[in-house]
């Protein structure tokens, strides 16, 4: 299956099964990019939220026009950090953000449970990698690689280079088909 991708410097379609690295100086302008991945050639897609809660991640949806009716979004932070939460078709709940298995099980469940073009945004694998550690957040991320394959689903990865050595975002940036340098002005360089 092939998807649409309607982000600057980046090849017109890709192909499912597609991991796309963001990386980015701060989250400024990730918020841009994440939509307009959603927003294309998308019949159901999954944002997985370690950074912000569910009720931040309906917010920026709604800012920039993206279809809700196709979201569902997994909070990682909610319950954690004691903030009310409702359970709903759409809005679900992992106990905190070092919980890699069972959002990786989310994820294969969300791939399992759709049919048609499906994506998933991760934000942030940065914040994972701080709840999680560095080889715990490389694991689910390689896991996740996987589920994308098995089900021709494509994926945006969030991850800030300056809280990590070089070294591990070089060990990032390896597992995936394509990586979208976004710079401190907007810039977009892109690698595919």
């Amino acid at each position: 299956m092939e998807y649409t991708l309607e982000i600057d410097g980046t090849p017109e379609t890709v192909s499912g099964g597609t991991g796309v690295l963001l990386l980015h100086p701060s989250t400024g302008e990730t918020d841009r990019i994440d939509t307009d991945f959603l927003k294309t050639d998308t019949d159901n897609f999954l944002v997985v939220s370690t950074r912000t809660t569910a009720r931040e991640v309906r917010q920026k949806l709604e800012y920039y026009d993206v279809d809700e009716e196709r979201a569902e979004i997994l909070d990682t932070l909610s319950i954690e950090r004691g903030y009310s939460r409702r359970t709903s078709d759409t809005v679900h709940y992992v106990a905190a953000p070092d919980d890699v298995d069972g959002i990786v099980d989310h994820i294969d469940g969300f791939l399992g449970d759709h049919d048609g073009k499906l994506r998933i945004s991760f934000d942030s694998v940065t914040e994972l990698a701080y709840y999680a550690g560095d080889e715990r957040a490389l694991d689910a991320v390689e896991r996740i690689l996987v589920l994308l394959e098995e089900y021709d689903a494509i994926g945006l990865f969030h991850l800030s280079e300056e809280p990590h050595d070089p070294a591990l975002v070089d060990e990032f940036r390896d597992l995936f088909d394509g990586v979208i340098d976004l710079d401190e002005d907007g810039t977009v360089d892109a690698e595919f």
